[in-house]
């Protein structure tokens, strides 16, 4: 302040400190005065807040990638900082926080040492970190500080093996030498320091320095020049350019306004004329300084790397750079590498505390000895995954189950030893103390550091926890009752082929029969006989065709062609049946009686979950399920339960449940229930800890190690998981192995065939009992009732995997339409043939009764008459008997006005000509 008032300054190099440049920095503003500082590094000093201000040194924040590149290449996630009570130590903290964070990493303690401390205050700092489990480090001091700091730590043992400790670059040697002493505490430090490339100016300037030091103070050792030294003499560089470039005598003097000159005033402090012209010459100016590049970006050095390096005896070795484009790389050569990396490999090894090359960890243990707690739950069922059982008489718990096991296994490969106590989750009553959410958030409320069991990695659980690779997988998906094998039932043999099919082949057979006796009958002797017969005849003939038993003779070629078309539509029709039934007798369709989640949504049926596990949120946020409809169960006896029962009957139309429990459930109750629908992926179970804990690695790696070893793996489940191929329940073991036919399976065949049997006896009973079928029968309203109640619609499916499969294996009239088709057109062929024949040889060409006057038409009612005398249609008798067809058959165009003709037919003698007698 006295240099503005009194000496009317135009700019201000310094203060040292950044304490100080805040204070001086408001001064500046007022006056419009330059205040150039080349050690005030804190990031609370911003030139782009305070215009007048200018750093013409690097800024502390610029550190922080690189440190968080060291932190990222070791894989440590808990940091300890460790920093002065200062303006500069507190400055650099939030920057630290989030570059941390950016490499998922955090500081877990912040140790703060006074300004001005004592002895006893580091020691009482360094006891805290003794006792933490982190054993990362990262000191942000001044070399005064930091020196004592470090020799005291030595004298603690914590500059040892397992410990290791980063330093910012100011407690580097390049910019705060530090003592002899303070360097043999420092052994296997690593830290951070802005690279200052090598200069021809600058190996001159620090000859000149040395001598002109050593003529000035020959008793003292000669000190080191820091960067802070290049950095001073670049920016009294700068500044004399710049006055060179800015000086007007004219403008050498301040405004001031009027007041006492007695007393100094803040508010009445003048302003400099020349400040802001000198200001932007500073600005402005580039050169290539003693410490690099002197181009002040924002108002301040940017630096173009960061150097690493290793404290080893009293030098610090330089094990690797890092820059913000292309992180850390063991030279620095800008064109040999393009992408982002921070690794361990892309430094030279460093030399750790307790001369090891081994990199620390990061954590340790706690020394006091405290066994970690690991929350367990209390399951009421499927306790082959966690078991927990109190001894009687001491109260002691016992611990089992897949879980357990596998936690004892991961234990076993862990490369250093962990002690630990279960904390079982229940209430005072030993009861489960609520549901896995709230278990798992025991450890954000710190009163568990663990949590094992069967806990599944979902996306909500890992805001407040962190979990390690999964040890078993998971998926939730649906279970639902499967349907009865149709195999009991006693209608089976009606199954291969539909209704429409049936039908169709009947009315073939009796069409084809039909033809085959219009063909034969006329000229076949074995074709004719009473009505009875004949008719018996043609159902016979056809049917016989089944198993080609039919012994009549065939005498029309025009028959055979009909027979040859319709055996092989036979043969066909037979091996079909054949195929299709065998399908059914020999193949199990296990048929859900559910699989669309929609279906039970939109029926508003009941469905059970796991109780206390996520699977309600499933069901309810994702699925949409009304909640209402949720029901919670707890063991696979309570799903048999409940499915068996029904959504009807107090039961549930299905159960969501976690694949692993499944697996268990289906293993005891085969062939009575199926997995189905889609599953809904989760990424399996793990071991829950806190958030950022460094154990997730360790564990994670070890859990790699044991689900990679198959011998252990099958170990551990072959003690608690039965064989999942292979049925617990009796019942259902007795059906899957029975697979032989029983009499119920053809019980309707042996009915009918009793039934049809028992009608020539024209028993009394069974006249009755076949008129009371009739009059159910007949009954729509009471049938569909009947059939409602026993038969699901078959045009409905049921299961989207075996639809087609299960519901659409009869064969139907389409798949055999080509061959009906045929059948139909040869047999209507056949019998247009034989009718044309017939007409053509008993076409009347002469007659005694009107011969001149004989119209076509009476010809052709002569010849028809004939044609259907001769095969006993229309009710006309046998050879040898005379038939009165009424004219209602026949219609005339030259009949009497009220056109109606009586036509006679006689049959004289056998062999003889028809006589056709016309009344008109």
């Amino acid at each position: 302040l006295d240099l503005m008032e009194n000496e009317e300054v135009h700019a201000i190099l310094g203060p040292q400190w950044s304490s100080q440049a805040k204070f001086v920095i408001d001064l500046g503003v007022k006056a419009r005065v330059p205040i150039i500082s080349f050690s005030a590094t804190s990031p609370s000093l911003s030139p782009t807040q305070s215009h007048y201000f200018v750093r013409t040194a690097y800024d502390d924040s610029l550190q922080v990638g690189a440190l968080a590149a060291v932190v990222q290449a070791y894989g440590w996630r808990e940091i300890a900082l460790v920093y002065e009570d200062t303006e500069y130590g507190k400055g650099l903290v939030p920057y630290l926080v989030d570059a941390f964070q950016e490499v998922d990493a955090r500081i877990t303690y912040r140790s703060v040492i006074p300004p001005s401390p004592e002895d006893i205050d580091i020691v009482k700092e360094l006891n805290k970190l003794l006792v933490m489990r982190t054993r990362v480090f990262l000191v942000h001091m001044t070399a005064a500080i930091g020196s004592r700091f470090f020799v005291l730590a030595s004298e603690a043992g914590m500059v040892s093996a397992d410990f290791a400790w980063i330093v910012t670059d100011g407690l580097s040697s390049l910019l705060d030498p530090v003592s002899s002493k303070a360097l043999d505490s420092m052994q296997g430090v690593v830290g951070v320091r802005p690279h200052v490339a090598p200069s021809e100016s600058r190996r001159n300037f620090e000859e000149r320095w040395t001598k002109l030091y050593a003529e000035r103070n020959s008793q003292d050792e000669i000190a080191d020049l820091s960067l802070f030294g290049l950095w001073a003499y670049d920016t009294v560089s700068a500044l004399a350019l710049a006055g060179e470039m800015a000086w007007e005598p004219a403008k050498s003097r301040y405004f001031k306004p009027n007041r006492s000159r007695n007393n100094l005033d803040f508010s009445f402090i003048g302003i400099s004329e020349m400040g802001p012209k000198l200001l932007d010459k500073i600005l402005s100016i580039k050169f290539q300084g003693l410490s690099g590049e002197f181009n002040l970006t924002d108002g301040q050095l940017q630096p173009i790397a960061f150097e690493i390096f290793n404290v080893v005896g009293q030098r610090e070795e330089i094990i690797g750079y890092w820059t913000s484009a292309r992180g850390l790389s063991p030279e620095l050569n800008q064109s040999t590498k393009e992408e982002y990396t921070a690794s361990a490999n892309d430094l030279k090894p460093p030399t750790w505390p307790g001369n090891t090359l081994k990199p620390p960890k990061g954590w340790v243990m706690p020394i006091s000895g405290k066994k970690l707690r690991i929350g367990v739950p209390l399951k009421d069922g499927f306790t082959e995954f966690f078991k927990i059982e109190w001894d009687p008489h001491t109260g002691v718990p016992s611990y089992s189950g897949f879980a357990h096991d596998m936690f004892l296994a991961v234990l076993d490969v862990l490369p250093f030893v962990f002690p630990y106590q279960y904390v079982p989750y229940v209430n005072e009553s030993r009861q489960s103390a609520g549901t896995y959410d709230e278990m798992l958030y025991e450890i954000k409320l710190q009163k568990v550091d663990a949590v094992v069991g069967d806990t599944t990695i979902v996306a909500n659980r890992t805001s407040y926890v962190d979990f390690t690779l999964p040890y078993s997988e998971s998926g939730v998906a649906m279970i639902v009752a499967i349907k009865d094998d149709e195999r009991r039932n006693m209608w089976i043999f009606l199954k291969p082929l539909s209704w429409n099919l049936w039908l169709t082949t009947g009315l073939a057979f009796i069409f084809t029969g039909f033809v085959v006796w219009l063909l034969e009958h006329r000229t076949n002797e074995e074709f004719r006989g009473r009505r009875r017969q004949q008719i018996g005849l043609i159902f016979w003939f056809s049917f016989s065709t089944l198993v080609f038993a039919h012994r009549e003779k065939i005498a029309n070629n025009l028959t055979r062609l009909v027979l040859t078309v319709w055996v092989f539509v036979v043969l066909i029709l037979t091996q079909s049946y054949t195929a299709s039934l065998a399908s059914f007798l020999t193949v199990q369709r296990l048929t859900p009686k559910f699989v669309e989640v929609q279906d039970l949504i939109r029926n508003r049926l009941f469905v059970g979950y796991s109780g206390g596990s996520f699977v309600r949120g499933l069901l309810v946020r994702q699925l949409h399920f009304d909640e209402s409809k949720l029901i919670p169960y707890g063991s696979p006896e309570e799903y048999h339960e409940a499915l068996s029962k029904g959504s009807e009957n107090g039961g549930v139309a299905a159960i969501f449940d976690e694949l692993p429990f499944i697996k268990i459930f289906l293993a005891r109750y085969c062939n009575k229930y199926k997995m189905v629908g889609p599953t809904y992926k989760t990424d399996g179970f793990g071991f829950a800890f806190p958030l950022g804990s460094p154990l997730v690695s360790y564990f994670s790696r070890a859990i790699l190690d044991v689900t990679q070893d198959k011998e252990k793996m099958d170990a551990i489940e072959g003690k608690y998981f039965r064989d999942q191929s292979s049925c617990q329940d009796q019942d259902a073991a007795n059906f899957s192995d029975n697979l032989s036919l029983s009499v119920y399976s053809f019980g309707g065949l042996f009915i009918i065939t009793g039934v049809v049997s028992a009608f020539p006896l024209r028993s009394p009973l069974v006249s009755y009992i076949s008129r009371a079928i009739l009059t159910v029968t007949q009954d729509k309203a009471k049938m569909d009732a009947i059939e409602g109640k026993n038969f699901r619609s078959q045009s409905s499916c049921q299961d989207q995997d075996a639809a087609i499969f299960s519901n659409n294996l009869s064969l139907s009239v389409y798949s055999f339409r080509g061959l009906f088709i045929i059948t139909s057109i040869i047999s209507v062929s056949s019998v247009l043939i034989y009718v044309v024949s017939f007409f053509y040889s008993h076409w009347p060409f002469s007659s005694a009764i009107h011969s001149g006057n004989r119209s076509l038409w009476s010809k052709f009612l002569e010849t028809a008459n004939n044609f259907f005398q001769e095969h006993g249609l229309f009710g006309c008798p046998k050879r040898n008997r005379s038939c009165v067809v009424p004219t209602s058959h026949f219609q005339s165009g030259e009949a009497s006005p009220n056109n109606e003709v009586e036509l006679i037919a006689r049959t004289p003698n056998v062999g003889g000509r028809p006589i056709l007698i016309l009344h008109v």
